[in-house]
């Protein structure tokens, strides 16, 4: 897939609603992106996502800060990435439904060279996918239609767009916890960051029933029984265990609502680690 061209804009994506439907797309189940899509205030979710979105949020009234710190954070990792460490590659696994500020559009405002590659497979993502390859005219944007759980295929499929013999920032943001196994979570993060050159970087965050969390138990209880795909928390050291070989950027391993936020922006922690981690 070629560089979409750049000076599109993201919040004229199309409601899924009046889309023809994928025979993998079912109205009738919850699915994480649209209901993650709804947290986040945006349109593109059907009814069913938005009940079964509210029944969360009843029984775990903070999810909706969880999914704004998560995308908070996104932001804060991508500028210092691409800014302060002057890393000009971005590989984002999990991509979801575009909102405002998605990797590329942070990224390209910080540094207009930066090549990003966005994957999921998701078929309602993949039919919004003209909003996420948007394009600085000096940068790139392409998209791959994969699973997380295969990053061989993933990984075969990002050049040219990256060039791996440079660093790269793997992103995968609220997706490990989605992989039920976590022997298997790990060894998708050992796979993606071993292809990756000294000077990468591994940007994570993950649900957990700690850090206040432990009243999300039953939500995901809930979640795993009404809407797909399945979900896990993890404790810290199981989160820990994904970033094993890798050096820990300051503040390391911290709620994603307190990683690097100043004194005038820090908000609220929310149950949701996050952390930054360079191949050294």
């Amino acid at each position: 897939m070629s560089p979409g061209p750049g000076g599109a804009d993201v919040t004229d994506v199309t409601d899924p609603r009046s889309n023809p439907l994928s025979p993998q797309v079912r109205p009738d189940i919850a699915h994480n992106a649209r209901v993650w899509n709804y947290w986040l205030g945006g349109k593109d979710n059907y009814p069913v996502d938005r009940a079964v979105g509210d029944q969360v949020t009843g029984m775990y009234p903070s999810i909706g800060e969880v999914a704004r710190a998560d995308r908070a954070f996104l932001g804060r990792a991508v500028r210092h990435l691409a800014g302060d460490m002057g890393v000009g590659q971005f590989l984002d696994i999990g991509t979801g439904l575009p909102t405002a500020d998605n990797t590329h559009e942070v990224a390209q405002h910080t540094a207009p060279d930066a090549r990003v590659v966005y994957v999921d497979n998701d078929p309602i993502v993949l039919a919004h996918a003209r909003a996420l390859l948007t394009s600085s005219p000096e940068g790139a944007t392409t998209y791959i239609d994969a699973d997380a759980r295969h990053p061989e295929r993933i990984l075969q499929a990002v050049e040219p767009t990256l060039d791996l013999r440079k660093p790269v920032a793997v992103m995968m943001l609220g997706v490990l916890n989605f992989v039920l196994d976590t022997v298997e979570a790990r060894s998708i993060a050992r796979k993606l960051m071993d292809a990756m050159p000294s000077g990468s970087y591994l940007v994570l965050t993950h649900p957990t029933l700690e850090l206040g969390g432990a009243g999300n138990e039953a939500a995901m209880r809930f979640w795993n029984e009404n809407a797909t795909p399945p979900i896990t928390a993890r404790s810290r050291a199981e989160f820990a265990s994904f970033l094993a070989g890798l050096e820990l950027v300051g503040p390391g391993i911290v709620s994603c609502a307190r990683w690097r936020t100043g004194p005038a922006t820090v908000g609220a922690e929310v149950a949701q680690f996050g952390a930054v981690a360079r191949k050294p």
